[in-house]
C-alpha cells in the first residue's frame, strides 16, 4: 500500500465488513466497479470531484443517505423532495449535506468547486436534466 494516498486520484470502496480497497480513478473505474462489486450492495463510495459548472443530470440513491462535504469553491445543492425543490448552499469549506436516500437531486455552481463523496452505490440511477 502506498502511503499517503490522495483522495482525487483514488476512491475508496468501503466494503460491507468495513474493509477499505482502494481504486484508482481512471478510464476503467466504472467498469472495474461493476466487474469487482457486483451490484454495490451494501458498499459505500468515497470520492471527491471537482466542477466548474451546473451538473447536467438528476442522481438517485435507493439505498441510504449520501454525505456530501465542501472542500472548496461554493455549490448549490437542489433536492427534490415531497413538498418540493429545495436548495441547500454550501459556501464554506466543511459544509456539508446529507442528501436523504431516493431522493433525486443534483448541483448548481458558478465557479471550480471540489465536492467530497461518500455515496451508497447500489442501483444509483441517473435522469438528463430537462
Amino acid at each position: 500500500m502506498k502511503s499517503p494516498n490522495q483522495i482525487e486520484q483514488d476512491f475508496v470502496v468501503l466494503r460491507p465488513d468495513k474493509t477499505a480497497s482502494i481504486e484508482p480513478a481512471d478510464s476503467t473505474l466504472y467498469e472495474r466497479l461493476d466487474k469487482t462489486y457486483g451490484d454495490f450492495s451494501g458498499h459505500e463510495l468515497i470520492s471527491c470531484y471537482e466542477f466548474d459548472s451546473d451538473w447536467t443530470s438528476w442522481e438517485i440513491h435507493p439505498h441510504g443517505d449520501e454525505v456530501v462535504v465542501l472542500m472548496s469553491g461554493e455549490v448549490s445543492f437542489i433536492l427534490q423532495m415531497e413538498e418540493g425543490e429545495t436548495s441547500i448552499k454550501l459556501s464554506e469549506q466543511g459544509q456539508y449535506v446529507i442528501v436523504p436516500k431516493g431522493i433525486w437531486h443534483t448541483a448548481k455552481t458558478a465557479v471550480k468547486s471540489k465536492l467530497l463523496f461518500i455515496t451508497p452505490g447500489q442501483a444509483t440511477q441517473h435522469k438528463m436534466i430537462k
